[in-house]
C-alpha cells in the first residue's frame, strides 16, 4: 500500500496515538541504551556485552550457524564470528558439526554458557523488579500482556526493504 493510501486508512486520532507511541518508544529505547551503557561494555568475564545476544539466541533458538545468527541479530557475519569466538574461548559456546552438512559447524551453548546466561538473567530480573516495585500487580501483568501484543504486531508488520528508507527518515524526525 502506498504511504498516502496507508495514511488515509487511519483517522487523525489513530495517527496521533501512533505518534505518541513512537515518541514513547524512542524514549524507551534511549533509556534502555543508557541503562546498558551504565553497565561496563565488557562483563566481568571480559566478554563484550553484545556477545551475550548470541548466547541468548543459542539458548532460546537452539544451535545455529554463524550466518543464521548474523541474520537474526541484523549483524555482519564477521562481527558474529569475532564475538562467537570470544564466547568459545571463554567456554560459554562450543562448535558442533552440522548434522545436515559436515563441512559446516553449529554454535551451541555449553553448561557454563547456560549458567552465565541465567546469572545475567537474574540480575536483569532484579533490576526490572526494582523498576516496577511501586506498580500494582495488575499493572505489571497488563504491561506484559500489552508488550507481548505490541511485539507480535511488530513481528507481523516488519517494514519491507522498499519501505525502509522512508521509515528511517520518519524515525529521524521523532
Amino acid at each position: 500500500m502506498a504511504p498516502a493510501a496507508q495514511e488515509a486508512a487511519f483517522t487523525a486520532a489513530e495517527l496521533d496515538i501512533a505518534d505518541e507511541l513512537g515518541v514513547q518508544l524512542v524514549r524507551f529505547v534511549r533509556l534502555i541504551n543508557k541503562a546498558k551503557s551504565q553497565v561496563a561494555k565488557q562483563g566481568p568475564d571480559g566478554i563484550e556485552r553484545a556477545a551475550y545476544a548470541i548466547l541468548f539466541h543459542l539458548i532460546h533458538d537452539g544451535p545455529q550457524r554463524t550466518s543464521k545468527l548474523a541474520e537474526a541479530l541484523h549483524a555482519e557475519i564477521s562481527t558474529i564470528s569475532r564475538q562467537s569466538s570470544a564466547l568459545v574461548q571463554h567456554g560459554l559456546v562450543e562448535r558442533q558439526a552440522d548434522p545436515e552438512d559436515g563441512r559446516a559447524c553449529l554454535l551451541a551453548p555449553t553448561a557454563e554458557g547456560l549458567r552465565v546466561f541465567e546469572e545475567n538473567r537474574k540480575k536483569r530480573n532484579l533490576w526490572l523488579a526494582e523498576v516496577l516495585a511501586e506498580w500494582p500487580e495488575e499493572d505489571r501483568q497488563t504491561l506484559n500482556e500489552l508488550l507481548d501484543r505490541l511485539n507480535s504486531g511488530i513481528e507481523r508488520h516488519i517494514p519491507h526493504v522498499a519501505d525502509h528508507g522512508s521509515a528511517q527518515a520518519k524515525g529521524a524526525d521523532a
